[in-house]
């Protein structure tokens, strides 16, 4: 029991987590740095990736 609750909780966290580095990616003044320079900022890969890995995880304690 204590893994589903473990996994739940990852799950839902991952999915936050990835939506607001999507949200970080999606955002006026990344667009803006991306149109001059080509960067893309590292809290918008580190939200979307450890998103991701979050839900990956949650979703094996589930099983």
């Amino acid at each position: 029991m204590n893994n589903k609750i473990i996994g739940i909780v990852l799950v839902v966290a991952g999915v936050a987590l990835a939506l607001w580095g999507y949200n970080i990616y999606d955002s006026a003044s990344a667009q803006i740095g991306r149109a001059l320079n080509g960067d893309t900022p590292i809290e918008a890969w580190a939200g979307m990736v450890g998103g991701a890995i979050s839900v990956l995880v949650g979703l094996t304690r589930l099983k």
